[in-house]
């Protein structure tokens, strides 16, 4: 199974999808993390962001081939991103589930303020992705980071996973 956990930058996603991870005991692959690994820190250029997404999909294959199923990472801001999963969601016939997390942009703004993690993306990264953001057209859940502690997330998304396992 893939798991794709996506949505603009200071939304959640990391602090859910490692909760995520840690709980279903599944690896967890992040945009971020390939954007260090790959020395590619600072630069926000299509070509780049296109090439850390090629470098996660290579990984993340590497794990579905060994059927593990796996948590991704993302913003997934576009369909064009998004298609290399769907595409080998259906080559190795697993099922793959979509996961939007969401937040107030005023949280977001003050979330900004602040060191994260992994990531480097300030308000200008966020308006600019917001700008471009592709809406997702496929059935998904969607979580609101700002209204729902980590554990109500968790519980809500392990809901809805089960219910995509049990429908595919």
């Amino acid at each position: 199974m893939i798991i794709i956990v996506m949505g603009l930058p200071a939304t959640g996603k990391t602090s859910f999808a490692e909760a995520l991870a840690e709980a279903l005991g599944y690896p967890h692959f992040n945009t971020d993390k390939s954007r260090i690994a790959l020395g590619k820190l600072g630069q926000y250029d299509k070509a780049t962001k296109l090439s850390i997404y090629q470098h996660l999909i290579a990984e993340v294959e590497g794990a579905i081939a060994q059927q593990q199923s796996v948590i991704v990472d993302a913003t997934f801001y576009t369909a064009e991103v998004r298609r290399p999963y769907l595409a080998l969601a259906e080559e190795y016939h697993c099922p793959i589930v979509f996961i939007e997390t969401k937040a107030d942009p005023a949280q977001i703004a003050k979330r900004m303020q602040k060191q994260r993690k992994y990531s480097e993306a300030d308000l200008g990264v966020y308006e600019e992705i917001k700008a471009i953001f592709e809406p997702l057209l496929v059935d998904h859940c969607t979580l609101w980071s700002d209204q729902m502690s980590i554990k109500e997330m968790i519980a809500t998304a392990t809901e809805y996973i089960s219910q995509q396992k049990q429908a595919s």
